[in-house]
């Protein structure tokens, strides 16, 4: 194993350790929150909320359709987990702001929103896939390279 791979190995352990230490010190949860929603409500109900840290629960700012992050394809879950470990990102351009350009998420400040690449299989690019963040936690999915979005409520 080379020396960069052991590093980042023990930078993720690390991480793993905080994460666990905080949890159990600051009394939050380290799962996803989420209200269910009465039968034949829409998807896109704004009580859907959910947890990306500890204690810190985030309600749909959007009219954007909700989707449940165990719905999402394997490569956007995996986005999901190094988003919440900080990394490391396979693309350079992880991490980067989000211009919303296409107004199709709340409208916010400059540099509110990051973009992070899911994945597509058979890809030789980064492919159309994205999850961005805001600053507020909230996270959206969207297959189509920005075409439509769709906000991600983090399971338990």
């Amino acid at each position: 194993m080379s020396s960069r791979n052991k590093l980042v190995a023990f930078a993720g352990l690390v991480i793993a350790v905080v994460v666990l230490v905080v949890a159990m010190v600051g009394g939050g949860s380290l799962t996803a929150q989420t209200t269910t929603p009465e039968p034949g409500s829409p998807s896109m109900s704004p009580q859907v909320v959910s947890t990306s840290a500890p204690g810190r629960a985030v309600a749909n700012p959007s009219a954007l359709p909700s989707i449940n992050a165990s719905q999402l394809p394997r490569e956007a879950r995996q986005t999901l987990v190094l988003i919440a470990k900080g990394g490391p990102y396979p693309y350079d351009r992880d991490g980067v702001n989000f211009g919303n350009f296409e107004g199709l998420l709340p409208k916010k400040s400059g540099g509110f929103y990051k973009e992070y690449t899911v994945r597509t299989p058979g890809e030789s690019d980064r492919g159309a896939r994205r999850i961005i963040v805001g600053k507020d936690s909230a996270k959206y999915y969207t297959p189509d390279h920005y075409e439509s979005f769709k906000f991600i409520v983090e399971d338990k």
